[in-house]
């Protein structure tokens, strides 16, 4: 097979100590923590769209980055042969997984039964890569939120045409993510929000969403696709305010429209923190409830204030993720994806290589940490001392139920105060993660 990046070598596990920039320190795909691989933890995937289609423009400028594959054209050709180079960029950077929106993969051709042929014709080329490669498909997901026909939204727009065509969209995507074995498929609602409350009507936009998700459910059944289906949480951006603004939200309106069964939820580190919460906390929240299923792996820029998707660098913040997702006992059919873009200065096929293995050991080492920390019990003992009054006596007895406000009213006048049992040692346990990192 001919090569179309062959300045690029496949990236080896070379150790802390080595000084070569394309190679991993720290991310050793078959080393075993807590009895799985490194590859079987992570399950790390390649975003199709940031990493193939991103031409790294801003609404100040045009694109910057330099893609020697690509001729500029929206033929199927074009896109065809972009595959091909995707998987040998995949392959030899040693992901197992990738990601794709239909939009990044194919073109959109002059009629909806056009731009389906377009995608399938791309999609039998994704599957050959598939399958030379074994390189598999995270999810799938469908744009409905670049073209101007869903300037209004999709599934919520106000135009009834809009929400017919967002629902055929998904229908092949469905289709196109089941054929070629996609593991989960993805909802994500750019458009689904307000900028104004003085033309929406909330509640028919938000019941519109929900009979959106419960057809999508039927017609996934009716296919027989196996995968759960992941909603995506972001507070804002495109619009003022989106229905899935954070896991919260999202949770609330599953369980309204009684979707809880059918539904996990695909947290991203930057949309956390846009949502005025630490990827952390979404992920504790998501756990919580039983619907985490996934993450995207990238971090912001708290002095911009906007979606940046930076590939992630904080060791701190991958070592909380880390410890709930350990916690959680790993991802079933998720993974870490980097829903991450280089930035516009970092121009070059190289840039995407450090920003993917930076961020595939960022996580090692993350991954490492939070291992350690919980061999040696090194917070959970002192939470389970922090908590050591519900063990036992009046504790126990309310968790089972056993309790009302007229018996602990009695229990408290007769005890009369409360004492504290425990110190926070907030600063102690900062200390204690430093000490690991």
């Amino acid at each position: 097979m001919a090569e179309y990046l062959p300045n690029i070598r496949k990236i080896q596990y070379e150790g802390p100590q080595t000084k070569n920039r394309l190679a991993f320190r720290h991310y050793n795909p078959d080393e075993v923590v807590e009895g799985k691989t490194m590859k079987e933890h992570f399950r790390f995937s390649v975003v199709y769209w940031h990493t193939f289609r991103n031409p790294l423009s801003d609404p100040f400028g045009v694109g910057t980055a330099i893609r020697p594959w690509d001729d500029g054209s929206e033929s199927v050709e074009n896109a065809q042969n972009r595959v091909r180079v995707a998987f040998e960029f995949m392959e030899k950077l040693g992901v197992p997984y990738y990601a794709f929106h239909d939009r990044d993969v194919a073109p959109e051709g002059d009629s909806l039964r056009e731009t389906n042929a377009n995608l399938d014709a791309v999609a039998a080329v994704l599957k050959e890569e598939q399958d030379r490669t074994g390189i598999k498909l995270l999810w799938g997901t469908a744009c409905l939120f670049a073209n101007r026909r869903f300037m209004h939204g999709a599934a919520t727009s106000c135009n009834a045409d809009a929400f017919a065509y967002a629902a055929a969209q998904v229908k092949k995507a469905m289709e196109v993510t089941h054929m070629l074995g996609g593991e989960g498929y993805t909802f994500w609602g750019g458009r689904e929000g307000y900028s104004t409350l003085l033309n929406t009507d909330l509640k028919r936009e938000m019941d519109h969403l929900g009979a959106f998700m419960n057809m999508a459910v039927d017609y996934k059944k009716k296919i027989g696709f196996g995968g759960p289906f992941y909603i995506e949480p972001k507070p804002k951006e495109p619009t003022k305010h989106q229905y899935d603004s954070d896991v919260a939200a999202c949770v609330n309106f599953l369980r309204q429209y009684g979707l809880m069964d059918h539904f996990k939820l695909n947290i991203e580190a930057n949309h956390a923190t846009l949502a005025g919460h630490s990827f952390h906390h979404e992920l504790e929240t998501a756990i919580a409830c039983d619907m985490l299923g996934s993450i995207d792996a990238n971090t912001g820029d708290m002095l911009l204030g906007w979606d940046t998707d930076q590939f992630p660098t904080n060791i701190y913040e991958t070592t909380f993720a880390m410890l709930s997702i350990l916690k959680m006992g790993g991802f079933v059919t998720g993974g870490v994806n980097f829903d991450a873009k280089v930035r516009r200065e970092s121009f070059d096929v190289d840039d995407l290589l450090h920003a993917h293995i930076g961020g595939m050991d960022t996580f090692a080492r993350g991954l490492k940490i939070a291992a350690k920390l919980r061999e040696d019990k090194a917070l959970d003992n002192f939470v389970a001392e922090r908590y050591s009054s519900w063990d036992s006596g009046i504790g126990a007895s309310i968790e089972k139920g056993g309790e009302t406000f007229e018996s602990l009213e009695k229990y408290m006048l007769e005890k009369g105060e409360v004492t504290p049992n425990t110190s926070g040692r907030q600063e102690m346990l900062e200390n204690i993660i430093n000490d690991y990192i």
